[in-house]
């Protein structure tokens, strides 16, 4: 459903107490402004739910594509009870941006497949900067927080 219509960060639903989960979060530099934007909403939402920040990982990869091969090295590592993985990628006047797009969301789909540990899908996909601003802390809400929401709920499944 369209951010616009469903605001996920706004729910009200039962989350569990995430207490000793170890999480993994890689984000992407590029488009910076918004990745960290995400990582600072999904922190301040494990530590509101019970995950202790000597439990979390960040780690730095140039781009949103090589969010996969640091989201595969987390999930595989064994350290980890869930991996969350942000990116922002913004239309451009090329196809770079399609490209980019599918072939993230094909690799993490894939590593949901191959590794027990889930990942987390976190790459925004907007059209400009102001789409990606107001969904990474603005008025559509932050999906840093719903990507820790859902690693939490995937961890504990």
């Amino acid at each position: 459903m369209a951010t616009e219509l469903h605001n996920l960060s706004s729910q009200k639903k039962e989350i569990p107490n995430a207490k000793g989960l170890r999480v993994g979060i890689v984000v992407a530099q590029w488009n910076e402004e918004i990745t960290q934007a995400l990582v600072q909403g999904a922190l301040e939402t494990l530590k509101k739910h019970g995950v202790a920040y000597s439990d979390i990982t960040v780690k730095e990869v140039p781009g949103s594509f090589e969010l996969i091969y640091a989201a595969k090295k987390m999930a595989l590592s064994k350290e980890h009870d869930a991996v969350i993985a942000f990116g922002s990628v913004i239309r451009g006047d090329t196809p770079h941006f399609d490209y980019i797009c599918q072939g993230v969301t094909y690799g993490i789909a894939h590593l949901n497949i191959i590794s027990d540990v889930p990942v987390i899908y976190g790459l925004l996909t907007t059209n400009d900067i102001l789409q990606a601003r107001e969904r990474s802390g603005g008025r559509l809400g932050n999906k840093g927080d719903e990507c820790a929401i859902d690693a939490i709920l995937m961890a504990k499944f």
